[in-house]
């Protein structure tokens, strides 16, 4: 008879397990399956380029994205007349359009280069695509975790607080803020905390109030979600166990709790992170954003529509930069989503 290929080891040897049997955590297992995701992957890499894009713009910038040159508005360099052949240089039949090499993706109605304004632009909507999750996290996973923890009156009453905030429309809510911050507190009474956040908001350019206003709003769809992956997990025999020691409840809810419902927030949040860039876009768009001249991908679109069956440069290349920014959040977030997910585990 032959011999058996895989022999128990004797008592007391030492058996070194090999990367095929080695066994992986959840999250190396979910690490594995995001790396092997194209998609995810792209996503990734087009965000970390606009990171660096956007740290670096003073260093990359040709120009500062204030910088004025009148005798050079509405112009735009040869190529860009090739890509949109409507825009016909000056000399030929038709031609209206100032050719001007001197800047990438040419110049908009005042003379300001498109492609720095876009560089230092990137850095607004980032920020925002930081902040406002940050905040969410914060405010949403200290409600939902003392509501689905707590339960009983404590979870009535937080639910009840939030379910007021989320019955107006989030879009709404944030253009009545940002009016609120932007006319009410206009001209405040000098050393009050209106005029204290007045001049840092004009200090940053108008950016204070539009992370106030998102912040206010982007809590409470974490909250949710946190308190019901809170009340799935504190009912597990883990939780039971924990209890039955002694261990105390923070330590239960830091310990035990809080690791188990990370998956889905940092999956939610990476796929909420557009919905911050599109609000932020829009209040610029519609002029409740940044403060001119600091530039958003938002405010570039809304000038450049004025002209764009002329120039269509201007408003289509904040429009892309905006687009793939987005769709890259998108990416990484679904790729997110497959690698958390518990049921793919041991998958490729």
């Amino acid at each position: 008879m032959a011999a058996v290929k895989n022999q128990a080891a004797p008592v007391g040897q030492v058996v070194t397990l090999t990367p095929e049997n080695r066994g992986r955590s959840l999250w190396a297992d979910a690490m594995r399956r995001l790396l092997r995701n194209r998609l995810a992957m792209l996503g990734l890499v087009i965000i970390l380029i606009n990171i660096a894009l956007a740290v670096l713009a003073p260093v990359i910038a040709p120009y500062a994205y204030d910088d004025q040159d009148r005798a050079s508005s509405n112009s735009a360099p040869y190529w860009v007349t090739q890509v949109f052949p409507i825009m016909k240089p000056q000399g030929e039949e038709g031609g209206y359009v100032r050719v001007n090499n001197a800047y990438p993706f040419g110049t908009d109605a005042v003379g300001r280069d498109i492609f720095s304004r876009l560089l230092y632009g990137s850095r607004v909507s980032l920020m925002v695509a930081f902040i406002g999750p940050l905040v969410a996290i914060v405010l949403g996973m200290l409600v939902g975790l003392t509501a689905g923890y707590a339960g009983g009156w404590v979870d009535n009453t937080l639910m009840r607080f939030v379910d007021i905030f989320y019955a107006f429309p989030t879009l709404l809510f944030i253009i009545l803020l940002m009016t609120f911050f932007r006319l009410g507190l206009e001209n405040p009474p000098p050393g009050s905390i209106g005029a204290f956040m007045t001049d840092i908001d004009r200090s940053t350019g108008g950016m204070v109030f539009i992370f106030i206003g998102i912040g206010l709003t982007s809590w409470m769809q974490m909250a949710r979600l946190v308190r019901g992956q809170v009340l799935a997990v504190r009912e597990k025999e883990f939780i039971e166990a924990a209890r039955s020691i002694g261990t105390p409840t923070n330590s239960i809810v830091l310990r035990h709790v809080l690791p188990n419902v990370l998956g889905p927030v940092i999956v939610a949040e990476t796929l909420a992170i557009p919905t911050y860039i599109s609000y932020e876009a829009f209040l610029s768009f519609i002029g409740l954003g940044v403060r001119p001249p600091v530039p958003s991908w938002g405010s570039m679109i809304a000038e450049g529509a004025e002209r764009i069956i002329s120039y269509p440069n201007q408003a289509l290349f904040p429009a892309l930069a905006l687009f793939f920014v987005m769709f890259a959040f998108n990416f990484l977030g679904d790729g997110l989503r497959d690698a958390l997910d518990p049921r793919m585990r041991g998958s490729d």
